[in-house]
């Protein structure tokens, strides 16, 4: 049976103490401490999930060291074990320490058990309504219907009905193999370049699939380094390295039954890559600075706008771990690559606009439009939702024109030019060289000027690039400032 949580049992009484193990001990790792000092020991190295105190021990009341929980650790559920009925206790206890449940003794085991799960139940639905803060106050049933809530209205805006595209679009194909992954618990990986839309889908398949009622939680691994993004998948304990000031649960652990969408992944070191692996293999994680692991039960979606197979090849990313996450891998097609849907989008994002910022007259010129499909988008979707937000706080008039877009700001060519020049009677030399600028003007725009960055994915040195900018007069970015 899969441990649903770890409890911490604070008693006296050693005899209470197995009692309680006794019961829990089959669903719940169950952690004994006999005094308070022994305790707060156990809370500086172990994530509890919920406290079990017992109220009358010799040196200190439970109300009172649960008191100092709640200000020091106050995450975890804090119940109290009394076989005495002192209102004055029961008040105190519910007041100044936010006790969860007041359990009399003799306690019934099966009613135990309800009530320590209730109170699991609890911490994972505040960690996942980040209202960890909040008095434990609110029951069970309150925080699931809000979560119930929450999540019918997600499945209902995910749903893969609700992503645009034409009748004769490439993301038919897309979808449907989105629909294939939804119905059964496989890893998915998901590529395509940034902006097309890869984190849409991910949503679509969990929300699609029957982790539906669990939670969809996301990280995107290229915006942390290792130690950080490791806390923030695994967890970590107060203190396991600088900067820790509290205890955090992992993401890993707030999508336990549901799905973790990691974006980004092949920006992971390979140090990184191997704890990633061993938890994918194990399906258990550690937190930084615990002593003991914890099993989990979650799905991964990955993304990335890198061609993995090709890093693996170079040595940058694990074999066995691509295959682990690419075990049903989809390709999400460039904005250029669907011309068709564009005008579908951009009606949507209008729609999105007008409502955002209160100007339900506007609407697209047909130059609007017509300019939209000669674009090459190098930015996808994201580009062109950014484009008609642009357009629309430029506008003076409800009607939005001619847009002033990315490849016309900075004073170059959009694709549709240079594939003209390809197509026409240029010489071999000056046909090459279109292309390249073409090619480095796409990647200085996906990573908006990050000399490094574009370097690293066209496979030249950063004065190698600093060269090709020189030669081809693209050493300004749009504010006329030189690229970093």
């Amino acid at each position: 049976m899969s441990v649903q949580g770890t409890i911490l049992v604070v008693d006296d009484e050693v005899r209470s103490q197995e009692a309680l193990r006794r019961v829990l001990h089959d669903d719940f790792e169950v952690l004994c401490a006999g005094s308070a000092a022994d305790a707060e020991k156990l809370l500086e190295g172990e994530i509890v999930h919920a406290i079990l105190c017992d109220q009358r021990m010799p040196h200190e009341s439970g109300v009172s060291f649960l008191k100092r929980v709640r200000e020091l650790w106050p995450d975890p559920v804090r119940m109290i074990i009394s076989g005495y009925s002192d209102s004055e206790d029961i008040i105190a206890g519910l007041n100044e320490a936010g006790i969860y449940q007041y359990i009399t003794k003799p306690w019934q085991p099966d009613r135990l058990i309800d009530i320590v799960k209730e109170a699991v139940q609890l911490y994972r639905l505040q960690k996942e309504t980040e209202t960890a803060g909040v008095d434990v106050k609110a029951t069970p049933e309150h925080i699931k219907k809000v979560v119930s809530v929450k999540r019918g209205a997600a499945k209902q805006l995910y749903d893969f009905n609700r992503i645009v595209h034409s009748p004769d679009s490439p993301m038919h194909g897309v979808i449907e193999l989105g629909r294939r992954a939804a119905e059964y618990d496989i890893s998915v990986l998901i590529t395509g370049e940034s902006g097309t839309g890869k984190e849409l889908l991910a949503r679509a398949i969990h929300y699609g699939s029957a982790r539906a009622s669990k939670a969809f939680v996301v990280e995107n691994c290229g915006a942390l380094p290792d130690e950080l993004l490791e806390s923030e998948l695994f967890g970590c304990k107060k203190g396991a390295f600088t900067g820790a000031y509290q205890d955090r649960i992992g993401l890993f652990e707030v999508a336990d039954g549901g799905t973790i969408f990691l974006d980004e992944i092949g920006e992971t070191s390979p140090a990184f890559q191997v704890k990633l692996l061993r938890v994918l293999q194990e399906s258990e994680i550690r937190p930084l600075g615990a002593q003991r692991v914890r099993k989990v039960d979650v799905r991964v979606v990955a993304a990335t706008n890198r061609d993995l197979e090709a890093e693996v090849e170079a040595g940058r990313f694990r074999r066995d771990l691509y295959y682990r996450l690419a075990a049903f891998p989809v390709h999400m097609p460039a904005l250029r690559e669907r011309p068709m849907d564009i005008p579908l989008i951009a009606e949507g994002v209008l729609s999105s606009v007008k409502t955002s910022f209160n100007r339900p007259s506007l609407r697209f010129a047909a130059s609007a439009l017509e300019a939209f499909a000669k674009y090459h988008w190098p930015g996808n979707v994201r580009e062109l939702q950014n484009e008609i937000q642009r357009m629309a706080v430029l506008a003076d008039a409800d009607e939005l024109r001619t847009p002033p877009l990315l490849g016309r700001r900075n004073g170059r060519q959009p694709a549709m030019t240079v594939q003209g020049k390809l197509n026409g009677s240029a010489t071999l030399k000056d046909k090459v060289e279109d292309l390249e600028k073409s090619v480095i003007i796409s990647y200085l725009e996906r990573y908006e000027g990050n000399i490094s960055r574009v370097a690293s994915e066209l496979g030249l040195s950063r004065v190698g690039l600093r060269n090709k900018l020189s030669r081809y007069d693209l050493r300004k970015n749009a504010k006329g400032d030189a690229f970093s």
